[in-house]
């Protein structure tokens, strides 16, 4: 069991972290969601390293709070998120599709807990190991090489995939320019 301060640490981040989830969901602004889901990410972080997590920690902050997030902001001022009506953002059924998807998860809940016969008790003490950048690094590259590379491959992809999309606007762009200089 753990010392009763690192408990109180403990609900307290999660409850934040919880709340930020749900700011996230009921925003009406696409800016605010994005910052909710950086105090989310954020206190996600906070929690591996109350669980001696410092490494993972690190990567949390670094690569999601900072890199996915600047991806995730400047993707909303490019395509002016805010700038949509409401109604152009609604699609039929999709409140009855949430639904149906939400019910599906309780039920998953229900039949995890069910078939394990409650909840699960709390895992063993980690290893001395756990968390530990050089046990990280050799877990990556020795056991989950392939879904590594394989995961470098699609964000490769997807990177090719936005310049070719930038460029197209790109060069439109240059052509209504010197379209309108040509004009003045």
């Amino acid at each position: 069991m753990p010392p009763l301060g690192v408990l109180i640490l403990y609900v307290i981040i999660g409850l934040v972290s919880v709340g930020s989830a749900v700011g996230l969901l009921v925003s009406r602004s696409a800016i605010y969601s994005a910052l909710f889901l950086v105090l989310n990410f954020l206190t996600v972080a906070l929690l591996y390293l109350v669980l001696g997590a410092p490494f993972i920690a690190l990567a949390q902050i670094s690569v999601y709070a900072g890199a996915i997030m600047v991806l995730f902001l400047f993707v909303i001022m490019m395509l002016g998120a805010e700038k949509l009506t409401e109604s152009s953002l609604r699609v039929r059924g999709l409140r009855v599709l949430a639904i149906v998807l939400g019910l599906v998860f309780a039920a998953e809940v229900a039949l995890f807990l069910v078939v394990r016969g409650g909840i699960p008790a709390a895992p063993a003490e980690p290893r001395v190991t756990f968390g530990d950048p050089a046990a990280v690094g050799l877990m990556l590259f020795q056991q989950y090489t392939l879904p590594f590379e394989i995961t470098s491959v699609i964000l490769l992809a997807a990177m090719v995939g936005a310049i070719v999309l930038t460029r197209g606007d790109l060069k439109e762009r240059q052509a209504r320019r010197a379209a309108l200089e040509k004009k003045a």
